[in-house]
């Protein structure tokens, strides 16, 4: 009689996930051991660094951006297939050096190349606007024939969410859908942290992602591994999602952008989630790119698929051009004020009255103010109603379970919470239904006295503000560890705000000196102003969020082309001084 198998432990389980991820990657892509070590030894494992690994050809594909991608594969200089080989490659060794994926399936992406070649031999023209692009996705997305763990051990061989365990490997995320259909070529899913509450990149299968920029700092979080592989020229184009700043963040923290839309733009149907049950405050897609046209190719491409049709949560509002090009002919090219139009007008918060920002924050906030001032735009002192009701509410929604859904996750296999989280989400009584409606209602209040605040900023000239410049938090990248204020991206979430996050400098150990006579606003702010260290922040990317209202996503991407495209003229202005 044989004996019953002893189930794995998790740590075994995790430890085959590794080891099966790693063996997808073609054996020429695969790096020495001397070559690991060598880039856990690295400061900055982008650029030259990675470059090293590459061929001169597939640096000049992966060095390309989204919109120049799909113009040269329409016009015929490159192929999908040569396009795809470029990103597997550097997707794998971004992996290696930097542990930024959860799923690996280049092979399955190449055979999908290749059909889109064989479509535009055929047909003379592209399947769609995405056609033959390489686009990564947050591993909350679903492929047909891939995992989607979301971080958890328990759902290593399946789908987080599924119902039907006959269904595993087999349902597709709802944008997973559109993208396909656009002729996007997906390849692989990028890293995240154990519960998606977090704003670094940790979890119990693959362990930490850190900052490609700067590996003393973290990658951000919880779209951690998008951020990392698009820094690393991996990807150009990725999905996310957010409900704390999960796009934005890890977009900062990368020198990268992103887009967070209002919850209701996109579909989010299908697609893995904690706590689903939480619709108050409710996650959103969202996109992650090396250049702002490329959130553009993105947005307008999925709202053309008509996601409403097939979502009823999603709001049935197309692709507005004529809200861009109203906006766009407000400024030139390089950003200035056109004459015969009127100047944007934007606010400009500098500290929300709990964390003051670090120097390299606060620096990058007064380029971006002296950039737009010199393009001839308008700046105004931005004081909302404080932010801190803001993030208390919406905080308390994201916990309102009791964590018993996360619980349940970590169940499955026995796996433990990562320690940075294991305070936070501790199993307690989720929140009573009395303190819930409470809660939804004080959200509203807030809503409604920031929505009279912006409003009242006409008083003075007859024009409301067009949106706002604010930090995406305290500091630049962070140091692991020390991410301990989110309220500059929560508080947008709450009140669910159409947003931008353009990368405007790194953290400079020459520069950003910390004021010695500066008297902290309170115990938090003491702890994050003491967190600071020159030496190790000292080329970190600072990302600033660009504001604006609900459903407004055409008119923030607008705005953030004008705002970058000043920002760039007044560096270029220095350069040659």
């Amino acid at each position: 009689m044989s004996l019953p198998m002893t189930p794995k432990s998790w740590e075994a389980r995790a430890a085959e996930k590794r080891a099966g991820t790693l063996a997808k990657i073609r054996p020429e892509w695969r790096l020495s051991p001397g070559d690991i070590e060598r880039a856990r030894k690295q400061r900055d494992l982008t650029g030259p660094f990675i470059q090293s690994f590459l061929l001169a050809d597939e640096v000049s594909i992966v060095s390309k951006d989204s919109v120049d991608i799909v113009d040269a594969i329409r016009e015929g200089k490159l192929t999908a297939v040569q396009v795809t080989m470029a990103f597997c490659k550097t997707a794998a060794i971004a992996h290696q050096i930097n542990n930024c994926l959860h799923e690996i399936f280049f092979d399955q992406a190449l055979e999908l190349a290749q059909s889109l070649d064989t479509y535009y031999t055929d047909n003379k023209t592209t399947l769609g606007p995405l056609h033959g692009l390489p686009i990564s996705l947050k591993d909350q997305f679903h492929v047909k024939g891939v995992d989607t763990t979301m971080g958890y051990v328990g759902w290593i061989g399946s789908n987080l969410g599924i119902k039907d365990p006959s269904q595993a490997h087999k349902v597709e995320s709802e944008i997973t859908r559109e993208l396909l259909a656009l002729g996007a070529v997906l390849y692989c899913k990028t890293s995240l942290p154990q519960t998606l509450l977090f704003g670094e990149t940790k979890n119990n299968i693959i362990g930490e992602t850190l900052n490609p920029i700067n590996q003393s700092l973290s990658c951000g979080g919880s779209s951690g591994g998008e951020g990392a592989l698009q820094a690393l020229r991996g990807s150009t184009l990725g999905v996310g999602t957010d409900i704390g700043g999960s796009v934005r963040i890890p977009a900062a923290f990368n020198g990268i952008f992103a887009l967070k839309p209002t919850p209701e733009r996109l579909s989010y149907r299908n697609t893995a989630n904690t706590n689903p049950g939480q619709n108050t405050y409710r996650s959103t897609v969202g996109f992650l790119s090396t250049s702002l046209a490329g959130l553009d190719l993105i947005l307008r491409s999925t709202l053309s698929t008509q996601p409403w049709l097939t979502d009823p949560a999603v709001a049935p509002i197309p692709f507005r051009q004529e809200v861009m090009d109203k906006h766009l002919a407000r400024a030139g090219a390089d950003g200035s004020a056109q004459p015969s139009e009127r100047p944007l007008k934007l606010g400009v918060l500098w500290n929300d009255g709990v964390v003051t920002p670090h120097p390299p924050v606060t620096r990058g906030i007064r380029m971006l103010v002296d950039a737009v001032t010199q393009a001839g735009h308008k700046i105004v002192l931005w004081d909302p109603p404080p932010q801190a009701t803001a993030k208390r509410v919406h905080v308390t929604f994201l916990k309102a379970d009791g964590a018993h859904d996360i619980s349940h996750q970590l169940e499955l296999s026995g796996e433990p919470l990562i320690p940075d989280l294991r305070d936070t989400f501790q199993l307690r009584a989720p929140i009573d239904l009395l303190e819930y409606q409470g809660l939804t209602l004080e959200g509203l209040e807030y809503e409604l006295a920031y929505s009279d605040y912006w409003n009242a900023t006409a008083a003075d000239d007859g024009e409301a503000v067009d949106a706002i410049i604010m930090p995406v938090a305290p500091h630049a990248a962070v140091i692991p560890g020390r991410f301990y204020h989110t309220a500059y991206t929560e508080v947008i979430n709450l009140l669910n705000y159409s947003t931008v996050v353009i990368p405007v400098t790194k953290a400079d150990r020459a520069t950003d000196i910390p004021d010695s006579s500066f008297q902290p606003l309170g115990p938090e702010d003491k702890l994050n102003w003491e967190a600071y260290d020159a030496e190790i922040y000292d080329g970190g990317p600072v990302g600033l969020q660009i504001v604006a209202r609900k459903f407004e996503e055409e008119k923030v991407l607008a705005v953030a082309k004008i705002v970058y495209a000043a920002l760039q003229t007044a560096k270029a202005k220095v350069s040659v001084v």
